[in-house]
């Protein structure tokens, strides 16, 4: 069965090649229908579908989000005004808000989820579970998402925090203030992505549960 957003991925990364190689106003003024067929809309419907898919196998309220394509540029040394990527997320609202995401570039192609940053508490309640038996689950779940291609970003401290000792079994996720995996999507997926991502998700779905129990 075709997938009905089999062009989403290769036009997007067209698309957004042009960009980056014209990256101003006057351009994507000029290309903006081409803009909204080709990436906006479709990929609005596939956040449509992805919930009505999501929602069939969680019990909390799920939201979606395109993100915009203009860059904030009023802080930046870059005043290129567009974004040369589509990014998208579903947010799972339950006692911890995690989420999957959707990225797409000229250089990638990327699906992942979990939590981008654990607020304060939060971060209390990680260290204290991983320091118990909490961790070996996770590191188990990390051995197998990384069977199956996802991978976590390298932990965001150099150093075991205190009090926990240096050498402790659970050192690298000690290290850690987030959480979130990834697995770059292949060409031969690209005329799939709705499979790929149910797939996907699907795949991450027991570390995203496993985070939203530990962290509260």
């Amino acid at each position: 069965m075709t997938d009905p957003f089999a062009l989403l991925i290769p036009e997007a990364k067209t698309f957004l090649t042009q960009l980056a190689a014209n990256n101003t106003r006057d351009w994507f003024t000029a290309h903006k229908p081409q803009y909204e067929a080709q990436l906006k809309n479709p990929a609005l419907l596939l956040q449509e579908q992805l919930l009505a898919d999501l929602a069939k196998t969680t019990d909390v309220s799920v939201t979606s989000k395109l993100f915009r394509p203009h860059r904030d540029v009023r802080f930046s040394k870059d005043k290129t005004p567009y974004h040369t990527h589509l990014h998208m997320f579903w947010m799972l609202h339950g006692p911890v808000k995690t989420a999957f995401f959707l990225g797409i570039s000229p250089s990638y192609c990327r699906i992942g989820g979990g939590v981008m940053g654990f607020e304060k508490d939060q971060l209390t309640h990680w260290r204290a579970a991983v320091d118990g038996k909490a961790g070996g689950t996770i590191s188990a779940l990390l051995d197998n998402l990384s069977q199956d291609q996802f991978n976590a970003e390298d932990p965001e401290l150099k150093r075991v925090p205190a009090p926990f000792a240096k050498d402790h079994p659970q050192a690298s996720l000690l290290r850690r203030k987030s959480l979130s995996v990834w697995r770059d999507l292949p060409q031969t997926e690209w005329s799939q992505p709705l499979a790929a991502l149910n797939t996907g998700f699907s795949k991450v779905s027991p570390l995203c549960k496993a985070l939203s129990q530990m962290l509260t």
